[in-house]
Formats: structure tokens, C-alpha cells, sequence
């Protein structure tokens, strides 16, 4: 452990100073919270992405509050599978993709690593596209030099990991309360009917093919593969523990943790969603693209609220990108072994997002196709995270218990049939035959 600290920056050396201290009871409150903050924060980002706010600005716009409930559900599950990633992080000290080199077929490995590697690309490709839409929009340069940007910036940012885990964590916390505060200030210059909202957040209601379509979207776009790998990821050097009882006390802080992080990206997500019905609802029910959401707001709310919703889309962007780019790095070393500079890795990844904005496609259609290749990959972790939880040789006293299992099976059995229905959707069957409006 004393080697482990040694050679991380001073600001991880203290918290994982202070987190023993909290593992052997001399630190409680508040306090004894904060040095095991930051994993789940990571991961929270993904929830919070450009895909995102195209979905949620859509689902606004067109449905007004009708569909909030389905953000509450989505974010429940996203909540149930990061606290599963992170447990199976904590109790086997590895992560998710290396437990599946080590227990499952090569040939299985291999097929895996291969469709993850493109869910990692997809992400980045809507990451570095929002951000690039946020600075375009900005600063007023064209696409291709606002992405070139993005990806310096994000770059800059790559390089905190020298420095051990807590600087990296404290700048994606700070880009977290930039999204949040980005959304207290939309609320607070045109406050929704909250008693709709609250309405609409707890009765399920759909209105018609479309808000079905829509529904299925934001369960798509919100449970992410990279972010279930990441998180397994993050946990295991984190806050290493050696005995079973350091780790129920860790993994009580982890719990803890999601449902803070996971929380608040689900407010921030019904706040999306909110502001759009709000604002565009009644008189512009037709945005359905970022930018003309911005455009629109300019004259209805003022420069005020439109920087605030600017910020918002760049801070996600430029997090998320940082975010999807370690994870695609975790994939490749965790599941082939394969390790290559990070700088590589961050070319690679770019090279779709060049393609897709040298080619002149539709920013917004972009981040929408790459929700859909997300949703095709979504049930490998899903699964694979199932099958090796419910495993003793794995998780030996940690095992899931029936009723926990249970009900992550039928979570992915929904999240899976809704990303089945809009991939279906998606090329082009008609959505009213399989469900009858």
C-alpha cells in the first residue's frame, strides 16, 4: 500500500491517506465520504452526453412532459448496472473486461473486444462532435476546426492522468457542476409546471408511435457499454482493500456514491427534457436538432439562457470525450492486452468524427447513429456483468444475491427489448405493427 502511494500525485496520496483512515474508523461524517468520491462521478458523465441532449431536446419538444417518467426508469437502471460494475471492481480487483478474458472463450474474448472497441469509437464520435457543435456555436468557426480544438482541449485534459486519479477526478466534478448549474439557471429563467413535471415523472404515458420512439431513444442513449467497463475499471487501484471487511465498507461508499452521481445526472437529464417542454413545446415542437435548439432559445430566453445551455453542451462534450477515451483505452489493454501510447488511442478514436464532419453529415443525425450502434452493443457488458456477479468462483461471499439478480436480469430483458425496438425502427420497420397505435 505504501508503494501504491508513493508513486501517485500529492493530492491522490492524501486521499488515499485519508480513505485508510476511514477503513480503520478514525475519520466518520461527511468526511469519511469524500476520499472515496470520484469513480462514480466519472462514469456519471456518460449520462450527461451530447447524445443526450439531442434525445431529451426531441423528447421536450415534441411530447412536452409526457415522457419524464421514462428518464426516472432509464436512470434507475443505469444506477442498478454502475453499482454492479463498481462491486465487481471493488471484490475481484479487476475489471469487467479482464474477468471476461480469464473466464470466457477466446473466440467469445475476441468478438467481445471487437464490438466494444466500436462502442468506444461510437462514443467518441458523439462526444467529439458535441463538443465541436458547443465551440462551433461559440465561437463562430466551422466544424472542422472547432473538432480539431475539441480535441486539443481533451487532450490537455488526458494528460491530468500523470498525476494519479484525484486532479482528473476534481476537473470532471467541476465540469459535472457546470452542466448542473447550466440547468438551474434554464429552470430558474422559465420555471416549468412543476406540478406536471411531477406528474409526468411518476405515470407512465406514451402519446403514439413517435413518443414510443423517443421513449426507446432515451433508454438507448442512457445505460452506456463503456461506462459499465469503466467503472469496474476505476475501482480496483482506487481504494485497494484487503480484507472482506474493507471491502463491505467500500463498496457502501461506492453504493452510496452512484446513487449521488447517478442522481444528479438524472436530474439534470429531467431538467433537459423539462426546459424543452417548456420552451419549445407549444410553439416550436419541430426542434429536433442541438443547434436550432440553441438558435431558438437566443430570442425566446436571452443570452443569459442560451450561454447557460452553450456551456452546458461544451462541458459535456469536452468530459464525456476525456471519459470515452480512457474507457476505449481500458477495453483494449483489459481485453487483448494490447497497449499502445495514449496519443495513438486518441487519433483512432478521432478518425470517425473527422470522417463524419469532412463528409459534411448532419451533426445531430451523427449522434443519433451513434446511439444506435451503442444500443446494438449494450447487451455484451450487460451480460457478461450478469454471468460473472452471479458466479461464486468469481465473486466467492459477494455473490449476487437471487432477488438483486433477478431483477438486473429483467432490467436488461427491458433495456434490451426497447434497443431492439429501435434498432428495428431504425431501419425502417413500421413501429405501429409490433405495438399497435
Amino acid at each position: 500500500m505504501s508503494d501504491a502511494i508513493v508513486q501517485q500525485g500529492n493530492m491522490t496520496r492524501r486521499t488515499l491517506s485519508a480513505g485508510r483512515e476511514v477503513m480503520a474508523g478514525r475519520r466518520r461524517g461527511i468526511g469519511a465520504f469524500l476520499p472515496f468520491a470520484g469513480p462514480a462521478i466519472i462514469a456519471s458523465i456518460a449520462y450527461v452526453d451530447p447524445g443526450n441532449f439531442a434525445t431529451n431536446i426531441q423528447a421536450g419538444a415534441r411530447h412536452g412532459y409526457l415522457l419524464l417518467w421514462v428518464v426516472v426508469v432509464a436512470n434507475l437502471i443505469a444506477m442498478l448496472f454502475q453499482a454492479l460494475s463498481a462491486r465487481i471492481g471493488i471484490v475481484t480487483g479487476q475489471s469487467l473486461a479482464s474477468l471476461c478474458r480469464q473466464h470466457f472463450p477466446r473466440p467469445v474474448v475476441l468478438a467481445m473486444w471487437v464490438a466494444s472497441e466500436g462502442a468506444a469509437m461510437a462514443t467518441d464520435l458523439a462526444e467529439l462532435v458535441g463538443a465541436a457543435i458547443g465551440l462551433s456555436l461559440l465561437t463562430g468557426m466551422p466544424m472542422l476546426p472547432a473538432l480539431l480544438l475539441a480535441f486539443g482541449i481533451t487532450w490537455g485534459l488526458l494528460s491530468l492522468q500523470s498525476h494519479g486519479f484525484r486532479p482528473l477526478e476534481i476537473v470532471i466534478t467541476g465540469f459535472v457542476g457546470i452542466i448542473c448549474l447550466g440547468y438551474v439557471i434554464e429552470l430558474a429563467i422559465a420555471p416549468p409546471d412543476w406540478g406536471a413535471f411531477a406528474f409526468h415523472s411518476v405515470v407512465p404515458q406514451l402519446a403514439g408511435v413517435d413518443s414510443v420512439t423517443l421513449a426507446v431513444g432515451i433508454v438507448g442513449a442512457t445505460v452506456m457499454p463503456h461506462a459499465i467497463y469503466l467503472h469496474s475499471a476505476l475501482m480496483p487501484n482506487r481504494m485497494p482493500a484487503t480484507t472482506d471487511a474493507e471491502r463491505r465498507k467500500v463498496l457502501r461508499f461506492s453504493n452510496r456514491e452512484v446513487l449521488f452521481a447517478l442522481g444528479i445526472a438524472g436530474l439534470v437529464n429531467m431538467a433537459m427534457v423539462a426546459m424543452a417542454a417548456t420552451m419549445f413545446h407549444h410553439d416550436h415542437s419541430g426542434v429536433g436538432e442541438i443547434e436550432t435548439a440553441y438558435r431558438t432559445l437566443l430570442p425566446l430566453m436571452g443570452v443569459f439562457a442560451a450561454g447557460a445551455f452553450l456551456a452546458s453542451l461544451l462541458a459535456s462534450g469536452i468530459a464525456s470525450s476525456v471519459v470515452g477515451t480512457i474507457a476505449g483505452q481500458t477495453i483494449m489493454q483489459d481485453f487483448v492486452r494490447i497497449r499502445i501510447p495514449l496519443w495513438v488511442r486518441r487519433v483512432i478514436t478521432m478518425l470517425p468524427a473527422l470522417v463524419v464532419v469532412l463528409i459534411g453529415v448532419n451533426a445531430t443525425d451523427a449522434l443519433v447513429m451513434s446511439q444506435v450502434v451503442l444500443s446494438l452493443v449494450l447487451p455484451v457488458p450487460m451480460i457478461a456483468l450478469l454471468l460473472l456477479s452471479g458466479r461464486s468462483g468469481v465473486m466467492g461471499s459477494f455473490v449476487l444475491r437471487r432477488h438483486v439478480r433477478a431483477a438486473a436480469w429483467a432490467a436488461t430483458g427491458v433495456v434490451l427489448t426497447l434497443n431492439a425496438i429501435l434498432l428495428l425502427q431504425t431501419f425502417g420497420m413500421d413501429l405501429s405493427l409490433l405495438i399497435g397505435v
